[in-house]
């Protein structure tokens, strides 16, 4: 893809370009810019760069980012067509040799590549086709040979669809001990064990984030109606020009998606939010007393459990506090 079509909040690219040369200028103030706030720090050489490039939009670039790609000695990255448009976009020119592909299909074999680069004195700089290395993407493998050869793999920050899209969601979790969020990434293509996968989010206290492509969305929008009333938050185009954060219940999902062919189109991040708590009935406490004062504590905690669905753990620490 050409990198100003990444560009679609700033710019309307009509057909595919080469070099983007309309960029390139544009870029030019903010590599003077990189250097004057990121020159000054030490950058290692023989180290691995783990560079988060934009998601979408070319301007969440990061300075020190932008240092570090012209610092670089090598450039390692999931596709070379792709992260040279995207250089060039910058206006940062990297020969063929200065690129490696390293990508799901290869990782193991060219992170050798890497060490002995990295060995030689180089710095080499990773970088996958869109956003933090080595989350959803390809890099982690990378990293963890580069560590096991007793090399320094330094991270810089910068664009992730998950952390974008939780920020914009709205999801709170119904009590500080559920605080935080588990990533799932992309679920399996296969529907029994998609389906299972979702099941057991029923009762998952922190928000769930999901990746999926758009020719699996619809798919996963059905099963996703399983959580009924849950809200879940579709999040595409994350960052372009026709970006579009849309919140449901997890019932309505696939009827959002069907209703305008647009809505299904791009990459999405799927946020479920968290399954709210069970509203305690006050009757745990009160069935708990009457059965203390004629059962053992543990018959006692595990029937009061089930007459009042209240937790048992909740309801063993009460029993414990009255039998003191």
């Amino acid at each position: 893809a050409s990198p100003c079509c990444l560009v679609l909040s700033i710019f309307e690219c009509k057909e595919p370009c080469c070099e983007c040369p309309i960029l390139s200028a544009l870029f030019a103030k903010a590599l003077d810019a990189a250097h004057d706030a990121a020159a000054q720090q030490h950058y290692p050489q023989g180290a691995l760069y783990m560079v988060a490039t934009p998601i979408g939009n070319l301007a969440d670039i990061s300075l020190r980012a932008l240092h570090v790609l012209q610092l670089a000695d090598t450039v390692a990255c999931e596709d070379t067509r792709h992260t040279q448009s995207l250089l060039r976009a910058y206006g940062i020119s990297k020969g063929g040799a200065q690129t490696l592909a390293v990508h799901q299909h290869n990782e193991a074999e060219a992170a050798q590549h890497v060490i002995q680069r990295l060995q030689g004195g180089e710095r080499v700089a990773y970088v996958s086709d869109a956003g933090t290395p080595a989350i959803s993407d390809p890099g982690a493998r990378l990293a963890s040979a580069v560590i096991a050869a007793g090399l320094r793999v330094l991270p810089l920050p910068g664009a992730s669809s998950i952390i974008t899209a939780l920020s914009a969601c709205g999801a709170v979790a119904p009590s500080d001990e559920a605080s935080g969020f588990l990533f799932a990434g992309f679920l399996s293509s296969k529907a029994g064990l998609r389906q299972s996968a979702i099941a057991a989010f029923q009762n998952e206290a922190r928000s769930v984030v999901l990746l999926e492509a758009p020719h699996r969305i619809e798919a996963l929008a059905k099963d996703l109606s399983i959580l009924g009333n849950r809200p879940v938050t579709l999040a595409r185009e994350l960052t372009k020009q026709f970006e579009q954060i849309h919140t449901v219940p997890a019932s309505e999902a696939s009827a959002w998606l069907a209703a305008d062919p647009q809505h299904a189109r791009g990459e999405f991040v799927v946020v479920i939010h968290p399954a709210p708590t069970q509203a305690e009935s006050g009757d745990g406490e009160r069935v708990l007393k009457l059965l203390l004062a004629e059962l053992p504590l543990k018959t006692a905690v595990k029937l009061a459990a089930e007459i009042s669905g209240e937790s048992k753990n909740v309801l063993y620490d009460k029993a414990l506090a009255l039998k003191a």
